[in-house]
């Protein structure tokens, strides 16, 4: 336990409902995404399926970008004012300079004597889930009054047992975005696939399958192999594709045995790499999220 509260940070890739980040006190940094020449922030974009049909007609280039090192400060030194703690857990840094950008803000402000020292950044080496995910679970344990290592380390543990699989309806987002990966053996082929993959902190594949059905059947049983394993604290993400997304939380809801964590819908950041129709399961075991 420590005298001093330490308070979480994350960035909108993380993607939590407005309610949990609330109840858990936790705080975002925005991201930015540009689409025909227009940049602003992630967070203020608040119909995705607006932006998700500009997606599908626009031929122009999607841009995402880190936030500002202004923008993390202004976060960062009210908290640090109060004399608080800080950990900053970030989208992973092989994708997006948001991490680096983060730890230029915590030295700024150890350089103004402002208490910068006290910012842990963590690079979650994955984004989505893979942040929400450890970011709830370092919210538990500063909710239990950790301080900032133990905060930090909660994370780090929850990272490290998390996994998610996630489905697409097609490559060509990634291609468009150059954020393709290990996955790039994919393109050009002949068949019309739905590919599977991970993120360990770039895009990397799993499987290729030809069917929507085929694609939940695959999700359903990975679920089963993280429930198996005691990973029971779950998390179903998607885009644009709610129906698809409530039969596999229905499903999962059986395989675990429990109330997901969170569920939600990517938004532009990611999804302008991702594409409609993404649909992901992942988990961390119920202990990493639980308070003390």
């Amino acid at each position: 336990m420590s005298n001093r509260r330490t308070e979480v940070v994350c960035d909108t890739t993380a993607y939590l409902p407005d309610e949990l980040v609330v109840e858990r006190g936790i705080h975002r940094v925005s991201l930015y995404v540009g689409l025909e020449g227009q940049l602003e922030r992630e967070s203020a974009i608040t119909d995705y399926g607006q932006f998700y049909e500009r997606l599908r007609t626009s031929e122009s280039k999607v841009t995402t970008s880190q936030p500002s090192v202004g923008d993390f400060v202004e976060v960062y030194e009210p908290l640090l004012a109060e004399g608080k703690d800080v950990v900053s857990l970030h989208i992973s840094g092989q994708i997006s300079g948001t991490c680096a950008t983060a730890e230029q803000a915590a030295q700024r402000l150890a350089d103004e004597g402002k208490g910068g020292e006290r910012i842990r950044v963590f690079d979650a080496r994955s984004s989505a889930a893979g942040l929400g995910l450890p970011v709830v679970a370092a919210s538990a344990a500063a909710g239990s009054g950790a301080g900032g290592d133990e905060v930090l380390q909660r994370a780090i543990d929850a990272r490290e047992a998390y996994d998610m699989w996630f489905a697409l309806d097609t490559l060509e987002y990634l291609r468009r975005g150059d954020r393709i990966g290990k996955a790039r053996g994919w393109l050009g082929s002949t068949l019309r696939i739905k590919p599977i993959l991970t993120f360990e902190e770039e895009i990397t594949p799993v499987e290729r399958v030809r069917t929507r059905s085929r694609v939940l059947e695959r999700l359903r049983a990975f679920a089963g192999q993280r429930h198996e394993a005691g990973a029971d604290g779950w998390v179903v993400q998607y885009i644009q594709d709610h129906e698809a997304a409530e039969s596999l939380i229905d499903e999962c809801r059986e395989i675990f045995g429990t109330e997901p964590v969170f569920t939600s819908e990517v938004g532009p950041v990611l999804g302008a790499h991702l594409g409609p129709g993404m649909l992901g399961v992942g988990s961390v075991p119920e202990s990493f999220l639980a308070k003390g």
